[in-house]
């Protein structure tokens, strides 16, 4: 089955849900993206900015000290030693250059825990774009580093106060800008999320990951890993991770969600393990809503997975038995906060310290000679002050 179909859609899930001022855009961008994608220049200079800017290959580190808490061999997709510190410059590099060949002017774009923010500038920086990025209020005080990041690259950040004041809302004000420029604006969306062609695009660009990590376990070790674990919110990290391996059907993917304070409160992003289908922010998939279609607030210690829906792609995934998706809380992502950064002298960001936490307290699942993956998305410098202040340390 080729993912998405011609209509943007992964089975049932995805398409394009969007108002009807900004279908012109969207189709402008598929279009775009078609030409320009197949573009030999185009791959090239994105290929050269990829190894020369952010450094890339990223690591896969055998994590040895760590291994032995668990009892099977743990790699490490070391996406932490990207440029910014993150995946997410893979995707901005990618949009952002597509966007300067489009003709656009001017990049938009949203963020949560400030790292596809940070990224974004970055690249709105090297190519000399202007750039306005927004953020949620609440993300902007647990966030203050890459608040000040981003200004620091000469973007714009603008606080969205409205709703939750979190990711979604950020969201919400990015598209409503996006309706109103589009003829100068590109929306750099950063996660598999939104209409069609966007989940496409961004893991097109983020699959890089599992396309480096395929190479790289087979030099080390001449088979394919058993496991592929990696943190889910929207799902770019993730579904960057998985859709190389999409057909070697013996390779087990595992999405760790948000468990925030528990899935049996309310205080939680676990949208796969506690959702149901409908739509948001343009695309059909797993969203948190209440009976009568209302977006839940949701909660996380991380702010990159504090989202309320996730990527068409993972909504598929699930469906056909292709992933298993579960969770980690707040407390195990602490977990695996301070054990990685203990054994293997490695802060991780909150978001991948949740699958970090997951492995942790389901390591009795594993065999002794499997082979484990986790993708350990981004570094945890952003997130150590707010640690420390939930622990009472600051």
């Amino acid at each position: 089955m080729k993912l998405p179909d011609r209509y943007g859609k992964y089975g049932v899930f995805g398409g394009r849900f969007a108002p009807e001022t900004l279908i012109p855009a969207l189709e402008e961008l598929e279009k775009g993206y078609k030409s320009i994608s197949k573009d030999k220049s185009f791959r090239e200079e994105l290929s050269y900015l990829l190894s020369e800017y952010a450094g890339r290959p990223t690591p896969l580190y055998l994590a040895e000290n760590f291994s032995k808490v668990i009892g099977c061999k743990v790699y490490l997709k070391r996406e932490d030693l990207a440029f910014t510190g993150a995946h997410k410059i893979n995707n901005t590099l990618g949009q952002v250059l597509l966007a300067k060949k489009m003709g656009k002017k001017r990049i938009i774009a949203e963020t949560g825990a400030g790292q596809h923010g940070v990224a974004t500038a970055t690249a709105s920086a090297l190519f000399g774009m202007e750039c306005c990025i927004y953020m949620g209020e609440v993300d902007c005080e647990r966030q203050k580093l890459n608040v000040y990041r981003m200004k620091l690259l000469g973007s714009d950040v603008i606080t969205v106060k409205s709703g939750s004041r979190t990711l979604k809302d950020a969201i919400n004000e990015a598209m409503r800008d996006w309706i109103a420029n589009f003829a100068y604006t590109h929306y750099v969306i950063g996660s598999v999320v939104g209409p069609h062609p966007y989940p496409q695009i961004v893991r097109d660009f983020q699959s890089v990951i599992g396309i480096e990590t395929k190479r790289q376990i087979l030099k080390k070790e001449k088979k394919l890993p058993d496991y592929l674990i990696a943190c889910v919110g929207g799902g770019s990290n993730s579904i960057g991770l998985f859709y190389p391996f999409y057909k070697n059907r013996g390779v087990r993917f595992i999405g760790v969600e948000a468990g925030g304070k528990g899935i049996s409160t309310s205080k939680n992003a676990a949208t796969l393990c506690r959702g149901n289908k409908g739509v948001l922010h343009g695309s059909f998939s797993y969203i948190l809503q209440d009976r009568y279609g209302q977006i839940k607030e949701t909660h996380s210690v991380s702010a990159g997975l504090d989202y309320p829906g996730v990527g068409p792609e993972h909504a598929f995934y699930k469906e056909t038995g292709r992933a298993e998706y579960t969770y980690a809380t707040d407390k195990d992502a602490l977990d695996g906060f301070h054990i990685l950064s203990e054994t293997e002298g490695i802060i991780p960001a909150l978001e991948p310290a949740h699958a970090i936490g997951w492995v942790i307290k389901n390591k009795k699942r594993f065999k002794k000679d499997d082979i484990v993956v986790v993708c350990l998305s981004g570094r945890g410098d952003k997130d150590v002050a707010e640690v420390a202040s939930i622990e009472g340390v600051l």
